[in-house]
């Protein structure tokens, strides 16, 4: 059996990212993020490979064609997907692949057999997540507005209906603490066919 993939979601600025560290930090051999595909810039600091592979929008639109992708999104000019390959390669590592999608890659990935675990995370309020976002001072406040608007509409799909388990990051170590025992029955299944396998 294979591990099923975890899709996190939640709107931008919502902790998603401290989330995903805090869970690969509690299980370094259980987790592994999968590395999505970009048109937009590299921010300072960001590596290609590892936080994203940076590409152009040819390039990418050519390997949707090909149907090299799960998901695809399209948010303030610059394309976003997650390409087959960068699942496939953390499950073939014996590893629960993470998957850190907006609202467009969830709706694009229940249309396909991939049957992950859906997480979705929400922030304290709208005015917190706004609060973060102004803080990061990466956005002009078009952008700002429109990360907003997509929050809204994030936020309203985020319910149970949609999810397996919904979340509100209001304290973080309370939401960790949430997902490793909603995640926990996934973890021991995967380290004992990990162990089986090299046996």
């Amino acid at each position: 059996m294979v591990a099923r993939p975890l899709v996190l979601c939640g709107p931008s600025g919502v902790g998603k990212s401290t989330i995903v560290e805090r869970i690969k930090k509690a299980f370094p051999n259980a987790f592994a993020l999968s590395v999505s595909h970009t048109t937009r810039n590299p921010r300072e600091g960001e590596k290609d490979g590892v936080n994203y592979f940076f590409t152009d929008r040819e390039t990418m639109k050519n390997s949707i064609d090909n149907d090299d992708f799960i998901e695809t999104a399209e948010f303030s000019g610059n394309m976003y997907g997650t390409s087959k390959s960068a699942v496939e390669s953390v499950i073939q590592h014996g590893k629960i692949c993470i998957l850190d999608i907006d609202m467009q890659g969830v709706k694009q990935i229940k249309k396909t057999d991939l049957n992950p675990m859906y997480v979705f995370i929400h922030p304290p309020s709208r005015d917190e997540l706004e609060k973060r976002l102004r803080g990061r001072k990466t956005e002009t406040e078009e952008s700002l507005q429109k990360r907003l608007a997509a929050a809204d509409a994030e936020m309203a799909y985020g319910t149970s209906d949609n999810f397996d388990k919904v979340v509100t990051n209001d304290d973080i170590d309370r939401v960790e603490e949430d997902l490793i025992e909603f995640l926990k029955p996934h973890i021991d299944q995967l380290e004992l066919e990990n162990e089986n396998g090299s046996n």
